[in-house]
């Protein structure tokens, strides 16, 4: 799953620490998503989301591995 989330975080002026702080992870989860290591739970996007003002569906983008469907 892709996200926009480095980008939304730094449009907002915010650090990985700050957003982490915010929605309540370590900042080690917020790097991990940043570069696709780790998929946030469901409760995690929509924290994320409403921290960006988005929707969940802006933020994130689901795209099936190859041969999945």
């Amino acid at each position: 799953m892709k996200n926009r989330i480095q980008a939304l975080r730094e449009a907002m002026g915010l650090t990985q620490e700050e957003v982490a702080r915010r929605v309540g992870v370590t900042r080690q989860t917020i790097n991990a998503i940043e570069n696709n290591k780790y998929n946030p739970t469901l409760e995690l996007a929509f924290r994320l989301a409403r921290l960006f003002g988005s929707r969940v569906d802006d933020v994130f983008v689901y795209e099936p591995k190859e041969g999945s469907k």
